[in-house]
């Protein structure tokens, strides 16, 4: 007999897995154990060749998450400024949420109870083909958004985060990375404070489904 799930409560937690960057609880503390089972379902997503070169750094310690948490911010200074002009330029109605959500996250990154800076045995060199980087990390990133799927279902907020990257080696000196080994990412990790969240607005599907040709139908 065939498996079959309940494709409602599926397609709702796909659909409500949002980036929680306002309502994270940060005076509730992370068992490692949880997530531990977070990253044991990410690592069944699927790896190149089954090489599973993704590692899983969790920094729950005050000290380096203040010291990623500063890296962060000075990284994003100059980004934020150039976002609230592109969103302005660009007319969006959700403007003022997505900046004040950002500049939350940003404010309080150092206080949430964990980070999970997801990385890849074997540092891109500059001369990868495109081909073979989507390769690379089409070898974590499906790991990464499933870790966030079952963090989601545990009551645990995630963001995806990338702006300490700008400063990448001081980070690997914080944090004891080898040099051959590239951060991917950063997420943080918190339990979330209520929890209606919904789908968020998108195009028509229409707009962006093509069939056998660009832009055709």
């Amino acid at each position: 007999m065939a498996f079959t799930f309940d494709l409602a409560q599926t397609d709702h937690l796909l659909t409500t897995t949002r980036a929680v960057r306002k309502r994270l609880d940060l005076t509730r503390p992370v068992p490692r154990e949880l997530i531990e089972d977070c990253i044991r379902i990410a690592v069944q997503g699927p790896a190149g060749g089954n090489v599973q070169m993704w590692r899983w750094l969790v920094v729950d310690d005050p000290e380096k998450k203040a010291g990623i948490a500063e890296l962060y911010r000075r990284a994003y200074e100059p980004y934020i400024e150039r976002q609230r002009q592109a969103v302005v330029e660009a007319g969006r109605r959700d403007a003022n949420a997505i900046m004040s959500s950002s500049d939350h996250l940003a404010e309080v990154l150092h206080e949430v109870p964990a980070m999970l800076i997801p990385c890849y045995i074997g540092a891109p060199s500059p001369d990868l083909t495109q081909g073979a980087l989507a390769g690379l990390y089409g070898s974590v990133l499906p790991a990464v958004w499933s870790f966030m799927l079952a963090a989601r279902s545990r009551g645990l907020g995630t963001a995806w985060t990338t702006l300490h990257l700008a400063y990448e080696r001081e980070a690997a000196e914080l944090l004891g990375i080898p040099e051959h080994v590239a951060q991917v990412a950063m997420t943080p990790v918190a339990y979330y404070t209520g929890d209606d969240f919904k789908p968020a607005s998108r195009l028509p599907v229409e707009k962006v489904t093509y069939y056998n040709g660009w832009k055709q139908r």
